[in-house]
């Protein structure tokens, strides 16, 4: 039996490796590698995020009339893991980074803008000519930037505008201070006239019961909101004042009655000379109880002096 691991073949004595048929490949033919995806990425067909790692089965080949620095440029071609749409993106030896090429795009990085922005930078400081065409430019504006400046400021001179927003706001203050006004003056006007009101009712409380003093002549008319309730007030007071002499009247006519007849009765045990007072006396009594209470007043007194 013979071995398994043999280092050595064998070789017949005959054997001619020029006779040997060698095989013609193409120069710039594709290659299956295996190998993980070196950023980020997102698929324009389907918008599946493919990460940074993930394993593929890729075809690899090297770009054609591309080089950098006489170093092979290669292409890589590998397929979406949900729509299997193809992705292609290639090495980037200038930069030590890949680029993509077709059917996905590359997450943004933020640290890459950064690095790329400061390696313009760092380029333009290192070319003396990039420096001196900078500090031309900002002396020219220097120079510039003031000049228009006082043009613009000119310019905004003679065409300035009026400030519509000042002006409303000082016409709304106008009118809430005409109004403030106009309520200050109905209210005063509103007191002026409750306290003329309260003025006559006091008045006429204190009037007497046969006569009433003279009103005051308004001085202008003015309107009272409170007549209806003063015309009121001195319906119910005449009222009150009628009823009042009413029962006054009632109190006092018997008791006038019964003196008229007690003096009658005394005049009747006098001698014939007092007759025809004592019948005047006598015919006037019944007329008392429907006269008003002065008119009783007054019989009562020529009673009196009949008797004297």
């Amino acid at each position: 039996m013979s071995e398994r691991k043999v280092l050595n073949k064998y070789y017949p004595p005959d054997f001619d490796p020029s006779k040997i048929p060698k095989l013609k490949l193409p120069k710039y033919r594709q290659y299956v590698v295996r190998l993980m995806a070196p950023f980020n990425m997102r698929c324009k067909t389907c918008g599946e995020y493919i990460y940074k790692g993930k394993k593929f089965n890729a075809r690899k080949e090297i770009v054609q009339n591309e080089a950098y620095l006489d170093l092979p440029i290669f292409r890589f071609y590998i397929k979406c893991t949900r729509c299997l749409a193809e992705i292609t993106f290639k090495t980037d030896p200038e930069n030590t980074n890949y680029t993509v090429e077709h059917g996905a795009t590359r997450n943004f990085q933020a640290e890459k803008l950064l690095e790329e922005e400061e390696k313009c930078v760092q380029k333009e400081l290192n070319n003396p000519m990039k420096v001196l065409e900078k500090r031309t430019k900002d002396w020219k504006l220097e120079i510039v930037v003031p000049e228009n400046l006082q043009e613009l400021k000119n310019l905004n001179q003679r065409q300035a505008h009026v400030d519509f927003e000042a002006m409303l706001l000082q016409h709304r203050l106008s009118q809430e201070q005409q109004q403030r006004q106009q309520e200050e003056e109905d209210e005063l006007e509103i007191a002026a006239l409750l306290e003329e009101a309260r003025h006559r009712r006091l008045l006429e409380d204190s009037d007497s019961e046969d006569e009433a003093p003279p009103s005051r002549p308004s001085s202008a008319a003015k309107p009272n909101p409170t007549a209806i309730l003063v015309e009121s007030l001195k319906a119910k007071r005449k009222a009150e004042a009628v009823r009042s002499r009413a029962q006054l009247a009632r109190l006092v006519v018997p008791k006038k009655v019964k003196a008229e007849a007690n003096r009658g009765s005394e005049q009747l045990q006098m001698p014939a000379m007092g007759a025809p007072e004592s019948r005047k006396t006598v015919n006037l009594a019944p007329q008392t109880p429907g006269a008003s209470s002065l008119s009783q007043l007054s019989v009562y007194g020529d009673s009196e002096d009949s008797d004297c």
